[in-house]
């Protein structure tokens, strides 16, 4: 079996265990601390540390993979869309593997997500165009064409009708204005047609924890592309950080 400890960061949630990566299945209970307020590098990172820590047979020699929520390239973290600015231009990559002690694979989260619904999951043999979208503190996505990811797309930033989509649409801003099913899935309805429009894909996938609920909103949502959500749910980016790292890719 090819082992490989998986970590995916959130905005409000840290989560972390030990997967098998030629089944895409977790070999460890899943562990989870709440990300610091503020979302500052620091103690975001002594919060990964901890997190391995309470994983058992994390020290072992493996490979580790941290799927996060930014833009990522060659290990610098580009963005910092519901963390602190202070990511921006940062050497992630460094520091993580400073802090664990190891060398560390970082890769954007709903990317992990997509790469982890690719190759154990409903994107899994699919052709054409697929994009997967990751509903929580802010909007993910991963651009899939033809079994080839294509890295950081950042569709929650799209400008819909003068507003950005994840400030409407996210899950987090449905807990903040109290919609209700009804009204969050309109703000869903603008967001899925506009992706349809712009790049007319084969299969829309949703992700992140929301979707153990998709019966309350998807049945809501009238689209030409057919939408399921993902096999993975909320535990696609570790399997997919994992997964990355054990390739060796990222």
């Amino acid at each position: 079996m090819a082992h490989a400890l998986g970590i995916d960061i959130g905005g409000t949630g840290t989560k972390g265990a030990i997967v098998d990566t030629e089944s895409g299945k977790l070999v460890t209970d899943r562990h989870k601390l709440l990300t610091p307020k503020g979302g500052e590098p620091k103690p975001m990172i002594h919060t990964a540390v901890e997190l391995v820590e309470q994983i058992p047979g994390s020290s072992e020699p493996i490979p580790v993979g941290i799927a996060f929520p930014t833009i990522v390239k060659n290990g610098l973290t580009l963005s910092a869309g519901n963390i602190s600015k202070k990511w921006i231009g940062y050497d992630a990559r460094t520091r993580f593997s400073e802090a664990l002690g190891r060398t560390v694979t970082l890769v954007n989260d709903a990317d992990a997500a997509g790469y982890a619904e690719l190759h154990y999951g409903a994107a899994k043999g699919v052709p054409g165009l697929v994009i997967l979208t990751t509903l929580g503190t802010g909007i993910g996505s991963a651009f899939i064409y033809n079994g080839v990811l294509v890295p950081n797309t950042e569709f929650g930033f799209l400008e819909i009708d003068g507003d950005i989509a994840e400030a409407s649409a996210s899950y987090r801003a449905k807990e903040e204005h109290g919609y209700d099913w009804k009204q969050w899935a309109k703000r869903l309805q603008r967001f899925y047609t506009h992706l349809e429009r712009i790049f007319s894909p084969d299969l829309f996938i949703v992700g992140g924890g929301v979707s153990k609920n998709a019966d309350d909103f998807m049945p809501l949502l009238d689209l030409s592309t057919p939408i399921v959500t993902a096999t993975h749910q909320n535990n696609a980016g570790i399997l997919g950080a994992a997964a990355i790292a054990a390739a060796g890719l990222g």
